[in-house]
């Protein structure tokens, strides 16, 4: 919608825990290499001290290029896009005026997201929270039925990278550019077709990527 690039996106994730090392490593893959992510303490870099914790250690290592310190309201600057999966009211109106211009606001957290659409979305492009009263909810929903059926379906000794790549290009995908818009950038969970798209897609990726076990005497054909 934006016509931003990956290489040229910075992306602050405000959350450290499974949901925000889930996306830390998604978008990795998806060549979006500029993410800060912050936890209760703020940035995680290479020279703090984040424990024992694998997933803070392998947010230490993979993310924060140029090692930004300092809590999540100095970080967010100049950011392009920020991902909440932390907690409600975590940044405010005149932390999101400090991003780029064109500002993207992923606040999932529930019930409260991190940042009210009624404070800042008359100074952002697109937002998304994890409510259902809000355009662009963000729901598990949209992913797993499909992912577990697509894994099952070819018998997959794992759910690997490709597999949950496919599943995202599968949910995107099912928006076609005449709907697209700021407000319908992602499915509606009641859209029946979603969950069809990603097994689908899915078990294709298990069979090229060499997990899939069996294959299905007939494809899952999209109606």
């Amino acid at each position: 919608i934006l016509g931003k690039d990956a290489a040229g996106i910075k992306v602050v994730i405000s959350g450290a825990g499974a949901a925000g090392v889930a996306c830390a490593k998604m978008l990795t893959a998806f060549g979006y290499n500029h993410l800060v992510v912050c936890d209760s303490k703020g940035a995680i870099h290479r020279g703090r001290d984040v424990g024992d914790t694998p997933s803070k250690i392998w947010i230490a290592e993979n993310t924060n290029p140029d090692g930004e310190k300092g809590p999540l309201k100095r970080v967010i600057s100049g950011a392009d896009v920020f991902v909440g999966v932390s907690r409600s009211d975590v940044i405010d109106r005149h932390d999101v005026e400090t991003m780029n211009a064109e500002r993207i606001i992923f606040a999932m957290s529930n019930h409260d997201p991190e940042v009210r659409p009624e404070a800042v979305g008359d100074i952002v492009a697109i937002m998304a929270t994890g409510r259902s009263d809000y355009p662009n909810q963000v729901n598990n929903v949209l992913a797993f039925p499909g992912i577990f059926r697509g894994a099952l379906d070819v018998r997959a000794s794992r759910i690997n990278d490709e597999m949950k790549i496919a599943a995202a290009h599968a949910i995107a995908q099912s928006i076609n550019d005449e709907e697209r818009s700021p407000d319908y950038i992602i499915p509606s969970a009641f859209n029946r077709d979603v969950m069809k798209r990603v097994a689908s897609a899915v078990s294709d990726a298990a069979r090229k990527s060499g997990v899939a076990r069996r294959t299905p005497k007939f494809k899952q054909v999209i109606g």
